[in-house]
């Protein structure tokens, strides 16, 4: 298991847990990052910002929230 941070572009990867406080886990599940969610790295801008693909959506997010995000 290793942070979506981690992780590098073109991956998928499987979301097995979310951590950090419950208003940010309740936002990243609002935007669908949820145990069992498939989710690809598009890209790493390099500026702390990561580009995800997540239920058929593009998303821009942070990379202290991609650090939250646990994947197998």
């Amino acid at each position: 298991m290793l942070p979506l941070s981690m992780a590098g572009a073109g991956e998928k990867h499987m979301i097995s847990r979310v951590t950090g406080r419950e208003d940010m886990r309740q936002h990243l599940a609002d935007l669908g990052f949820v145990p069992g969610e498939q989710v690809e790295i598009i890209s790493d801008t390099g500026e702390g910002n990561v580009i995800v693909s997540i239920k058929d959506t593009r998303l821009g997010i942070t990379s202290q929230m991609a650090s939250k995000i646990m994947v197998d």
